[in-house]
This record gives structure tokens, C-alpha cells and sequence, in this order.
């Protein structure tokens, strides 16, 4: 292999040290800007979601499935429907007895007003009779039937009454049913409970869920977070409510506002899917990072979760975040 001129080997070796020069100058520089000032911990970690299961309350036979997995779901819609036939037969069973004790009541109320017309006249008619014995005018035998007659009435007025009592109750009984019924039937039709994304699909149309069978798993993106592992020494000055910043892998340069919601009480190991500065053998605390419910329900249609990132707790107030960490997004920007 043919020499180069020295003239021409200087002039490489100068340029190969000028390179390195330049590129642990850039390293130091990048470091520089990556460096986080004191009163600032960080931790790795990925965005998370609470997971929230659409299930049965009972066996039912699933009829339609109105969402595919992916799909955006907002509180109140309608997801699945399951066949209620059986239930609404039974329902027109429980009507049907509810209109029959109702038509009982109604008997028995009509009976309370004949007895006490018929009680009024007994009256009136031992009263005559009664009179008509102090003056001599009449029987003692009359008058004691018409007594007996009185007594008759009232106590058919007493038994009248009781059955109007019995009719009530059966009227509540049988009405309690029917709306038991009429829940049930609600129930069968299943509805997102919060917003989010059709993460699995977990039935198909014509199979029976069991009682608590989830039919759908939602992702809730309302309700996103990050944890992170800081060592003993860190995690001691971290706060509930402090103030914190996200940031994902892929736009490191653009910061989530958010909070610290959890504080683990109790020190671990560091999980194996988390990287830290710290050597695994040490303990650490986990840490919930928490991001505002009105600004995640602002980005619904953007978050994905399980996107790795870094997340950053201000324990110091008076320390300024840095530059990168200033460019939040906002609810404003959402919109735009």
C-alpha cells in the first residue's frame, strides 16, 4: 500500500482531531442540554391507561357488537346489545299481574264504599227500630236482627279493608318486579363507561356472556399517566401534587404538563422493563406522574398509549424548568 506524502499525513491526522474534537464537543453540548438542574429528578417510563372492562350482568346471549377494536368511544354510547327476548316476555308477564292487582284494588275499593253505605243504613234502621221499642211500637226480635245485621256490615267493612291492604302491597310487589325487569333489559344494552379506544374485542355476536363477562376492554384515555423509579434518596422529596413534565421518545423536544398523583409507600426493586441511572440491586419508589383530565380529553384522538418517554419531578419550586421542558402543550394548542 503506497504511502501518502507526509505533507498529506499531517494534514489527515489533523483532520481526524478536529473531528474528534468536534464530536465530543457536540457530546458535551448535548449533555449540557440534557443536564437537569438541581431540585429536577427524572425517570423513564411509558405512557399508561387505565384499562376499563364493558361486561354483562348477567347470562345473555350476545345479539350485535356496534365497534370494531380501535374505535374511539365517547361516556353513554351504545357498544353492545344482547338479547333480551326472555326478559321481555317476563316483563309482559309482570305487567300483566301488575294490571290484575291493580283491577283488585279497584274491586276492593268499590266493596269499601257499598259497606259503608250499607253500614250507614244499618244504622239509621237500628236507631228506628230501637225507638220504636222504648215506645212500644215495635219488636225486640226486629231489633236484634237489625244489631246483627250492623255488625255483619262492619265486620265485612274490616275485611273489605284488609283486602284493599293486601291489594296495596301486591300492587308495590308486582310493580317492583316489573321495573326489576325493566332494568335488566336496560342493563343488557352496554354502554361506555368513559372515553377511550377499543382496545380488545373479546366477544362476537351469538355467544353467551357469563355473569361479569367482559365483552369489550376500553382503553381510558381520559385517565393517563406515567410511572417512574426513583432511588430512596430522590423519591424522599418528592410531594403529592408536585409539579412534573413528560416527554416521549419520539418528540423528546415537546413536554406534557402533569402532577404527582401516587407516591408508593413501600420501596421495590427496579421493574426489568425500566431503565435508571441507579444499579438494579438498589431499592426504589415508585412514582405516578398524572396528566390533567382536561387537557388528555382534549388529545383523545392522539394518545397512545405504551409510547416510551422520561418523566421529570420539580421537588425545588423556585428552580426553573429547562428550556426544552418550558414548550408545553396546552389545551389551547389542542385546538389548533
Amino acid at each position: 500500500m503506497p504511502k501518502l506524502p507526509e505533507g498529506k499525513t499531517k494534514w489527515v491526522i489533523g483532520l481526524v482531531a478536529v473531528a474528534i474534537l468536534a464530536f465530543i464537543g457536540f457530546k458535551y453540548w448535548k449533555g449540557k442540554q440534557s443536564a437537569l438542574p438541581e431540585g429536577i429528578f427524572s425517570g423513564n417510563g411509558r405512557l399508561e391507561s387505565k384499562l376499563a372492562d364493558v361486561s354483562a350482568k348477567e347470562p345473555l346471549r350476545v345479539k350485535q357488537i356496534l365497534v370494531n377494536e380501535g374505535d374511539l368511544v365517547k361516556p353513554g354510547q351504545v357498544l353492545v346489545q344482547l338479547d333480551t327476548t326472555t326478559l321481555e316476555s317476563n316483563l309482559a308477564e309482570a305487567r300483566a299481574n301488575l294490571a290484575a292487582t291493580q283491577e283488585k284494588l279497584a274491586v276492593a275499593q268499590a266493596g269499601i264504599v257499598k259497606q259503608k253505605s250499607e253500614i250507614e243504613l244499618a244504622t239509621i234502621e237500628v236507631e228506628r227500630a230501637r225507638r220504636l221499642v222504648a215506645r212500644g211500637a215495635g219488636s225486640q226480635r226486629d231489633l236484634d236482627v237489625r244489631t246483627s245485621q250492623l255488625e255483619t256490615t262492619r265486620a265485612s267493612l274490616a275485611e273489605a279493608e284488609a283486602t284493599l291492604k293486601t291489594s296495596k302491597q301486591e300492587i308495590e310487589v308486582a310493580r317492583a318486579n316489573a321495573e326489576t325487569i325493566q332494568t335488566r333489559i336496560a342493563d343488557a344494552t352496554l354502554k361506555s363507561p368513559v372515553t377511550g379506544r377499543v382496545l380488545y374485542r373479546l366477544a362476537e355476536p351469538g355467544e353467551v356472556l357469563s355473569p361479569g363477562g367482559p365483552a369489550l376492554t376500553l382503553v381510558n384515555l381520559e385517565d393517563v399517566y406515567m410511572e417512574i423509579f426513583l432511588p430512596a434518596s430522590e423519591a424522599a422529596r418528592v410531594k403529592l401534587g408536585s409539579e412534573a413534565r413528560l416527554t416521549v421518545d419520539f418528540e423528546p423536544n415537546r413536554a406534557i404538563p402533569g402532577y404527582v398523583s401516587f407516591v408508593s409507600p413501600e420501596a421495590q426493586f427496579t421493574p426489568k422493563q425500566v431503565e435508571t441511572k441507579s444499579e438494579r440491586e438498589k431499592l426504589v419508589f415508585r412514582l405516578k406522574l398524572q396528566v390533567p383530565r382536561e387537557l388528555a380529553s382534549r388529545y383523545v384522538e392522539r394518545i397512545k398509549t405504551g409510547i416510551r418517554g422520561v418523566g421529570y419531578v420539580k421537588v425545588d419550586p423556585s428552580v426553573e424548568w429547562p428550556a426544552r421542558l418550558r414548550n408545553v402543550i396546552t389545551e389551547q394548542s389542542a385546538s389548533r
